[in-house]
């Protein structure tokens, strides 16, 4: 104890009693310090201890069984699921369910399973399914335990749409960028074709060329269950920008245009292909693999794999839909009544495309295959004008009309609108995938 000198010498003068309290009372307001302390031969009154029981009467417990016992789970999809190992995740052990899984027409939509999105299930104790819940694509597919049975129904959900923006920077192919900025391969697809009459994504694409995108996506309860429609769009290929915006002229139609209203749609497509490389070139003379002579190649080869969609890159009629000679299975297409359109090699022709049929712009026509004279799975492609082969790399294509006078007004409105998005998104930090 540390007292002042003064107070000391004031203490000396009093009794024990009272110099204990007013060294208690001396005690410094800011230190953490207690005293306690008897005078020797004190006379202590003993205390008197008295122990008290008392009964207690608790309410009778009725145990819970644990078969009616209910546990929630709920698992992400993760890449390379399998019906089977998410059923484990969700600590489902049940064989009657499982066989329903695999039985059921409507309940098979589960085998659809996308990375990212969420099943939600039931359980008791034993891991007998209750419920469970999968969302994908605004269709909600359910399936509940009944007394003796399962219940499973597919039901259409209502979606919350949003509006959402990326940019991002082309290191080694459009759908690498897209990946590392989150877009969807849907997204990706739209871009190359909104695009692809102004820019070959075979040929023209450079490391450093740049986009922006304002699309949709819609939602269920906070979480994203598809992409929608690119609504605006911008692509930097190699210095050189192109913008689109999206423009629906009548009820469920609509085109992509400039922002000043230019159509971007031409009449045929720069390719047939979504993407691809070009194994062969437009020549005069070219050596045959097959054949093993020169001879003129009067088309563009595109290699990829067998099965690749083949599109139509215009509007038409079907002239020829089976077997032609050294093209093996193919498709001839009549545009208006000078231009011609031919696919080779294909290994199949899409179902119900027959001579006399109409086709539009993009329809998928055939797959990519090597029959015929072919050393490969490649598309073989041919541009024709009054039969007079023409390279379809090189030849100007004509453009499809643009916003009517009429139009104008409505569709000034809503360009300005993603116009001011795209400008926004040019500003942004871009993601890169190197």
């Amino acid at each position: 104890m540390i007292l002042t000198h003064k107070v000391a010498a004031r203490i000396g003068d009093l009794t024990f009693r009272h110099r204990l309290a007013a060294a208690l009372i001396a005690i410094p307001c800011f230190g953490v310090v207690a005293a306690f302390g008897i005078a020797p031969d004190t006379m202590v009154e003993k205390l008197t201890i008295n122990n008290v029981v008392q009964e207690l009467q608790l309410p009778a417990l009725t145990p819970t069984p644990t078969q009616e016992l209910t546990f929630a789970r709920e698992e992400r999809i993760q890449r390379g699921d399998t019906v089977a190992s998410l059923l484990a995740r969700l600590q489902i052990n049940d064989p009657e369910a499982a066989q329903v899984l695999r039985n059921n027409q409507q309940a098979k939509a589960l085998y659809h399973l996308i990375p990212g999105r969420t099943v939600r299930a039931t359980t008791d104790a034993d891991g007998k399914l209750a419920s469970l819940r999968y969302l994908n694509a605004g269709t909600l597919v359910s399936i509940d335990r009944t007394a003796n049975t399962f219940v499973v129904k597919q039901e259409s959900v209502q979606l919350e749409r949003r509006v959402l923006m990326k940019s991002a920077e082309i290191r080694n192919s459009l759908f690498g960028a897209t990946d590392a900025a989150g877009l969807s391969d849907t997204v990706a697809t739209q871009i190359a074709d909104i695009f692809s009459t102004d820019i070959d994504f075979h040929r023209d694409l450079r490391k450093g060329d740049r986009f922006s995108v304002v699309y949709e996506v819609f939602y269920d309860r906070g979480e994203p269950v598809r992409s929608g429609r690119v609504l605006a769009a911008e692509f930097i290929n190699q210095g050189k920008p192109y913008k689109a915006v999206y423009f629906e002229y009548a009820d469920n139609e609509g085109g992509y245009y400039t922002p000043e209203g230019k159509n971007l749609r031409k009449q045929f497509l720069r390719s047939p292909l979504e993407f691809s490389r070009i194994t062969s070139g437009f020549s005069n003379a070219r050596f045959h693999p097959v054949l093993q002579t020169w001879r003129a190649h009067k088309g563009i080869d595109y290699g990829a794999p067998t099965g690749t969609r083949v599109k139509a890159t215009a509007d038409g009629v079907v002239e020829i839909a089976g077997r032609q000679g050294g093209y093996g299975n193919a498709v001839v297409l009549r545009h208006q009544s000078k231009y011609t359109t031919w696919y080779g090699h294909l290994s199949g022709i899409a179902k119900g495309l027959r001579k006399g049929k109409r086709v539009a712009q993009g329809e998928v026509i055939g797959y990519v295959g090597a029959t015929g004279l072919a050393t490969g799975p490649h598309l073989h492609y041919e541009f024709r004008i009054n039969d007079v082969h023409q390279n379809p790399l090189r030849v100007a294509m004509p453009a499809a009309p643009p916003i009517t006078p009429a139009q104008k007004n409505k569709f000034d409105a809503a360009a300005k609108v993603y116009a001011e998005r795209l400008d926004l998104l040019r500003t942004t930090n871009l993601a890169r995938l190197d």
